[in-house]
């Protein structure tokens, strides 16, 4: 059964078996990749790409990967990686996201990486209670800049508790999709930088977020 799509942001449904797993997978591609072919137990990127609604995001393929695969047995899990074409195996290398808690987390040292975080998520709903920003790219003419902007103007922003700690962790998602449920989850996406307007000013340590992809049903 092939993983369920929430507008951007996506619920994955794992597949339950190996069979599952192959039979969604291997799919011969969208009409346009002729180079791909259903059924012949090789994995592409096209075929993942389709599945995962994705086109040439490589990091998101493995993200949306690993999160449809996390209910297989090892054995399973092994066959799909090893059916995959080379160029997908190297990058499920480069991509693999790394399983956290909420405080491991925590942390600058893993900008850009993509990361799945397990707890509860809890709405942030003032402005005022939660004032922080992101930098957001601005094109005029054939220059970009960056201006600060709020976070919560681009997204719907969410504390993820941890369950065995009190230690929380900021993840967030664009705005218009479906809310998170308040219940255990497990979110994989891809960690993002955080400013302020005094780190803005003083270059101090980095504050983080993890702008939540995929999720699933703990």
């Amino acid at each position: 059964m092939p993983p369920l799509a929430i507008k951007n942001m996506k619920e994955i449904v794992p597949y339950k078996s190996l069979d599952d797993a192959m039979n969604a997978l291997d799919n011969g591609g969208r009409f346009y990749n002729l180079l791909s072919k259903a059924k012949d137990g090789v994995i592409t990127k096209a075929e993942l790409a389709k599945v995962g609604g994705l086109f040439n995001d490589k990091q998101k393929m493995v993200l949306f990967l690993e999160m449809s695969l996390m209910q297989l047995e090892e054995p399973s899990r092994n066959k799909i990686l090893l059916s995959m074409e080379p160029s997908l195996q190297e990058a499920y290398k480069k991509y693999q996201p790394q399983w956290m808690t909420a405080s491991e987390a925590n942390s600058e040292e893993h900008l850009a990486a993509g990361l799945i975080v397990s707890g509860v998520p809890t709405l942030k709903e003032s402005k005022n209670e939660f004032s922080v920003f992101i930098m957001v790219p601005i094109s005029t003419g054939n220059a970009t800049t960056f201006a600060m902007v709020p976070i919560m103007d681009q997204y719907d922003v969410y504390e993820l508790r941890d369950e065995s700690s009190s230690d929380t962790f900021l993840i967030a998602h664009t705005r218009g999709s479906q809310k998170l449920p308040e219940r255990k989850l497990k979110v994989a996406g891809i960690l993002k930088e955080l400013k302020t307007k005094k780190s803005n000013e003083d270059n101090g340590s980095k504050r983080v977020f993890l702008e939540a992809i995929y999720h699933v049903e703990d």
